[in-house]
């Protein structure tokens, strides 16, 4: 077992050397138990990672009992087949290998990492499998699961970024789905058979994307992918969620003893495969995504000293995710620094980038690009969600070209078209 675990060990550490960009071809085909496959043969390492994504994030929760897809996820491998917590734990280790997931807002996720030797891996994909389709639930263990996530609720619930956090989102989102968040109500409503009802309706083969990168054949895939998903109830796609209603963009102060006051801006605005999503990201570079070049960063703290560190993003979802402008600074300069951070975006709707900044960004997107893609496990992440959002193909091998024919006029257009001040949601904790 010693000698397993040194060898896997060498080879996680081997991930962190570059791999060639070039030449990430993505097969995708569907399986015989009707989930979609992608799959990435690589050699460079002899290890294999598998990822099952599920249409069961946080957005797929009743209304009333938001939390439920994280504490199924939460579950299932905490007991398997003929295997308790502790016995899947230990067979896992034997083998050398590593289980991971959990659950988003749009996905739940189950992935393993394991040496690519057909003895080792062959064992680690059958628990993988058990894992997935066998869940036992026990009864005790969810009643503990459910005690901590309580528990860890209530002692979040006294931090002022969590309270702001879940201000934007319900802001944000109200009633849709994206809006529901875990309460001591909610989770209290859960029952052990809420948990078995989920996952039987929403772990299901065609509601399945599998992502494969490693030293495997084609055939191996084909024939991994089926070992995974066959046990599954067929099932059908889950539909796609609705976009939400924009927002009133109202102001929402809340009070909190925190020396730091911490302030949120934005609205929903991108979703995944939008064709504006290039041209938001460069120009988010130039906003608030580029560190210490970014705009936000020389007007907020550069030149004020409002903040150590002030952000900006879009998060694309299945529904429109998030943009988001976020800070933290003294309670007493909180109107303050939420003014100048309103003025930057406002200029930047106004004018977008300048050349200078547009050639920045893309300098920096492009040549950064390759860190993304420098390990088996950054290929795993972003095959997984080419998989499960339905991405172009070749969204890899294209990625900087796309990125490189952005222009300023795109940014201002597509700025325009995603962000507005009517919409945007204000969220401040702790100020003055």
């Amino acid at each position: 077992m010693l000698k397993i675990r040194t060898i896997l060990f060498a080879a996680l550490l081997s991930c962190s050397a570059s791999l060639a960009v070039a030449g990430v071809t993505i097969q995708h085909w569907v399986a015989p138990s009707g989930a979609r496959v992608y799959f990435v043969e690589t050699r460079a390492l002899p290890i294999v990672d598998v990822q099952v994504d599920f249409a069961a994030g946080a957005a797929a929760d009743p209304a009333d009992k938001a939390g439920l897809a994280q504490l199924t996820r939460g579950l299932m491998d905490l007991g398997a087949g003929d295997m308790d917590e502790n016995q899947l734990s230990t067979r896992l280790a034997d083998l050398g290998a590593r289980l991971g997931g959990g659950a988003d807002t749009d996905r739940a996720s189950v992935s393993l990492r394991t040496l690519a030797d057909a003895d080792k891996r062959e064992a680690a994909f059958a628990i993988m499998r058990t894992v997935i389709a066998e869940p036992r639930f026990p009864a005790e263990v969810f009643e503990r699961e459910r005690a901590r996530t309580l528990a860890a609720l209530k002692e979040s619930l006294t931090r002022p970024e969590t309270i702001a956090s879940r201000t934007f989102w319900a802001a944000m989102y109200g009633s849709h789905p994206y809006g529901r968040q875990p309460t001591f109500d909610s989770l209290q409503k859960i029952e052990l058979d809420d948990l078995k009802a989920f996952h039987a309706g929403r772990y299901t083969a065609r509601n399945a994307a599998v992502s494969i990168v490693g030293a495997l054949s084609r055939a191996e895939a084909e024939a991994l992918a089926q070992q995974l998903t066959e046990a599954l109830p067929a099932g059908e796609p889950v539909a796609a969620l609705s976009p939400p209603a924009l927002p009133d963009g109202r102001e929402h102060r809340l009070a909190h003893p925190a020396a730091q006051s911490h302030l949120l801006i934005g609205m929903p605005t991108l979703k995944r495969g939008d064709p504006d999503f290039y041209a938001l990201m460069v120009g988010n570079y130039t906003l608030g995504g580029g560190g210490f070049v970014s705009r936000l960063m020389k007007e907020v703290r550069d030149k004020r000293g409002f903040a150590y560190s002030v952000y900006s993003y879009f998060s694309p979802m299945q529904a429109l995710g998030p943009f988001q402008i976020g800070l933290q600074t003294k309670r007493a300069q909180a109107n303050d620094a939420l003014g100048v951070a309103r003025e930057v975006l406002k200029g930047f709707l106004a004018s977008g980038p300048t050349e200078d900044e547009l050639k920045a960004a893309k300098l920096n997107i492009v040549g950064s690009f390759p860190l993304r893609l420098d390990s088996n496990r950054k290929i795993l992440d972003n095959v997984a969600a080419i998989g499960f959002y339905g991405l172009p193909l070749d969204y890899l091998d294209t990625y900087a070209a796309n990125v490189n024919k952005v222009t300023a006029a795109d940014v201002r257009a597509a700025f325009i078209r995603h962000i507005s001040p009517d919409h945007l949601v204000t969220v401040v904790v702790a100020g003055d």
